[in-house]
């Protein structure tokens, strides 16, 4: 946690809440003073760093009834409830329910202070926690990055070398192949790594909201902000902003991301008001923005302003070798999560490791090894069964009943994955929906299916 001790501070009573909020400031604290419960939720996040002080007798929502969500939101974020009309069955009941205090009305200022300042230390130990945890959790994500070619070896070598350098990172590699835990290390490795890691996927989100993801808005700036909103970027300060599929970004939201990685400011929607920002970008493309052809509309300027580092992920047909230490940590990674035995290896699995293309590269091959946990992975050293496709017919119509039984068989082995799949079969998105619906086949019918089932 970083900065002044924060606080909620709720209560209609106009002239009490600036009293209090003089009280907690004096002492060290920043204070956000709400006149009702709705609103202070509105503006509450389960990351909230401080403390929630309100009062329970309110028009509306109460502070018992602001309790209950916040609790909802986060059990383990600190509310203090004040009031001049409480009894003690009240405060007993209150504290059982997970209350961290209950101050009763007129209080000394002291008495506010010193139950602010306690709920601030249990918050500020529940967050380092839960930090430790989360970086846990990511270095253990990080494992795909393992194996011993040369290639992975000089990559860790330069993520180690430029993470602390604070440029701008350009990562290149197919689905699959590992691009977030690239972007995930390099903001653990560097000095930024107690500020935000804010991940956007800009080929997930309709260009017509994208920009106000990214740069915030206030209320009125469209139809349907009722609320200030903090973009992306702006969280991302102090930390690390995080664009996958940034190949996929709108024109004119390029325009704008260009600006904010020269002057490192923002300005968001509904606001002539200029933010600085101090945000270290990845940004990640499946395709090579290097080459024109294949960069299409994505603005060359802005490339070559991301273009300070670029690193490429190789694809696991590239590392072979690394493919069985792989398999092996996320079979053992899968038995222990479903409760099982990890399984004996068998020949053919050995064989299928081996010469499988794994076009969704890392992603691909953790997908299989789950599968195989399950035991619900047939023979991979066999090709999978497809269904028998009768020689009757015209060739026309023969070709088409083979090619329906071909994305059938690639929706099986993908468990209808669409970018699996459209990876697999080398086809553009909209060929594949079209063929898809010209054979009548329904994709959400194979979701979470394995090869072996009947299809």
């Amino acid at each position: 946690m970083s900065g002044a001790p924060s606080v909620f501070l709720v209560d209609d009573d106009r002239d009490l809440r600036k009293a209090m909020q003089q009280t907690l400031e004096l002492a060290g604290f920043t204070v956000s003073p709400f006149a009702g419960a709705t609103e202070a939720l509105a503006e509450l996040s389960a990351g909230f760093e401080g403390v929630v002080i309100s009062d329970i007798r309110m028009p509306g929502m109460d502070g018992l009834a602001l309790f209950r969500k916040i609790a909802e939101l986060d059990a383990d974020l600190p509310v203090i409830l004040v009031t001049g009309h409480g009894d003690i069955p009240m405060a007993v009941q209150a504290i059982r329910d997970g209350v961290y205090d209950f101050i009763a009305k007129p209080f000394a200022a002291d008495r506010l202070v010193q139950s602010a300042r306690r709920a601030q230390e249990k918050r500020r130990l529940v967050m380092e926690n839960r930090a430790l945890r989360q970086a846990a959790e990511a270095a253990s994500e990080s494992l795909p990055l393992i194996g011993q070619t040369p290639v992975m070896e000089r990559l860790r070598q330069t993520l180690r070398h430029i993470a602390d350098t604070d440029v701008d990172v350009l990562v290149a590699g197919e689905t699959g192949s590992g691009k977030e835990v690239v972007a995930t290390l390099l903001h653990q490795w560097s000095r930024r790594r107690n500020g935000n890691f804010v991940a956007l996927n800009c080929g997930a989100l309709p260009e017509t909201v994208i920009e106000s993801e990214l740069f915030g808005h206030e209320p009125g700036a469209f139809t349907g902000a009722v609320k200030k909103r903090i973009g992306r970027i702006e969280h991302a300060s102090g930390g690390t902003l995080f664009l996958d599929e940034i190949e996929a970004m709108p024109p004119a939201t390029q325009v704008k991301m260009l600006r904010v990685l020269e002057a490192r400011e923002i300005t968001p929607l509904g606001t002539n008001t200029i933010r600085p920002v101090d945000i270290r970008v990845v940004a990640a493309a499946k395709i090579d923005l290097g080459d024109p052809a294949e960069r299409g509309d994505f603005r060359e300027d802005l490339y070559y302003r991301l273009n300070v580092v670029t690193l490429s992920i190789p694809p696991l047909r590239e590392r072979r070798e690394d493919v069985p230490l792989l398999f092996s940590h996320f079979l053992k990674r899968a038995s222990e999560r479903f409760g099982r035995e990890v399984p004996e290896i068998s020949a053919a699995t050995r064989d299928h490791l081996m010469s499988h293309p794994w076009p969704g590269n890392v992603r691909e091959l953790s997908h299989f090894a789950e599968r195989v946990a399950l035991g619900v992975e047939g023979n991979p050293g066999k090709p999978a069964t497809r269904p028998v496709t009768t020689s009757t017919g015209t060739l026309p119509e023969r070709l088409e009943r083979y090619e329906a039984d071909i994305l059938k068989e690639a929706l099986t082995a993908h468990r209808g994955n669409v970018q699996e799949t459209l990876t697999a079969l080398g086809i553009p998105r909209k060929t594949f929906y079209d063929k898809l619906q010209r054979h009548g086949i329904n994709r959400a019918d194979y979701a979470g299916r394995t090869t072996g089932e009947e299809g």
